[in-house]
């Protein structure tokens, strides 16, 4: 295990984690809500560090991230640990696992990650499956080493990071999409124990402090945060303080974790929540976990409205969009990381 960053030594040999909003006091021999961060002997040591338990070759579609490297494909890991607790998480044996965490996983250096990347002619590394946050400085030591040969490093995240360690960490990814899973701070706290403030303050430091291509994601949970005035009130908000060019997911709840009785978000829900954010001047809207919705998937041009990415699952074809962004109709650049 390595030390990990962020955090003080308290009395009695505990100490606090500043990592996230969370700021565990964590006695000798204890860990944190996350997991992934454990006091030993008076030390903070980072316990995944360097033990992915998956790795995989996902489209970059899938994060997702429409905007960044279209139609690629990103060597993806994650660890073990979350710093939330998502009621409706789909990978809750990742998130919450029992156990030692340390003993997980093969162990693989940030080099040898990149050097997989690099031997597989992928352009981008992701940090992905578990939350990110969790593995910080494991995340980050790979974006070096991703930086060093030339490739690129993206991270999917909730955001829940604090003042201490937000900017270090996105001035080092590439590109991030990030969970605001409501716009209701009693949402985050009932059903995620967390709070919305710090998310919000996330993402605006990514938008103005950091160089981090930045989408949004919002799983759109029936009877939990679905409502027309939520929607609105979210889509208003991205809008104005993240910029009309920033890409916007709503992706489809199905039924998982301790929300098995709640139903499916029909299409309906979906195709209506893009129309608000539209309307709230949002250019580049998508759904998600759902069939049946192309127009939805596709990206236009935000001058001319020409049909410049065609999607289909998770994978995407140029249509009238040359590989450095420029539409072929108008010759508007649109916003994202091309080829």
């Amino acid at each position: 295990m390595k030390t990990a960053r962020y955090w003080k030594p308290l009395d009695g040999g505990a100490v606090r984690c500043d990592l996230c909003p969370h700021r565990c006091r964590i006695p000798d021999g204890g860990g944190g809500l996350c997991r992934g961060r454990v006091n030993r002997g008076g030390t903070l040591h980072a316990a995944t560090w360097g033990r992915p338990v998956a790795m995989q070759v996902d489209p970059i579609e899938k994060k997702p991230l429409n905007h960044f490297l279209p139609g690629t494909d990103i060597l993806s890991l994650g660890t073990l640990g979350c710093n939330l607790a998502c009621r409706f998480c789909q990978n809750w044996s990742l998130s919450h696992p029992e156990g030692d965490v340390a003993a997980a996983g093969e162990e693989i250096s940030p080099e040898q990650v990149a050097h997989l990347a690099a031997e597989r002619g992928l352009p981008a590394v992701a940090a992905t499956y578990n939350e990110p946050a969790v593995w910080a400085e494991y995340a980050m030591e790979i974006a070096d080493a991703c930086h060093a040969r030339g490739l690129r490093m993206a991270a999917v995240t909730s955001g829940y990071f604090t003042p201490d360690s937000r900017l270090d960490f996105f001035r080092k990814m590439d590109a991030a999409n990030v969970d605001l899973k409501s716009f209701r701070d009693e949402f985050y706290v009932q059903q995620c124990g967390a709070r919305l403030a710090p998310v919000l303050e996330t993402l605006e430091a990514i938008r103005t402090e950091t160089d981090c291509w930045l989408e949004v994601t919002t799983l759109l949970i029936p009877g939990l945060n679905d409502s027309e005035a939520e929607t609105d009130e979210l889509t208003a908000w991205v809008a104005e303080h993240l910029g009309e060019d920033t890409p916007l997911h709503f992706s489809a709840f199905h039924p998982d974790g301790e929300l098995r009785e709640r139903p499916a978000t029909p299409p309906a829900t979906l195709r209506r929540a893009r129309e608000l954010a539209k309307e709230n001047g949002l250019r580049h809207v998508y759904v998600g976990n759902v069939r049946g919705e192309e127009d939805a998937t596709a990206t236009f041009c935000p001058d001319c409205g020409a049909r410049l990415i065609d999607r289909e699952g998770f994978r995407s074809r140029l249509v009238k969009m040359d590989p450095d962004g420029r539409c072929r109709v108008c010759g508007k650049t649109c916003a994202g990381v091309w080829q």
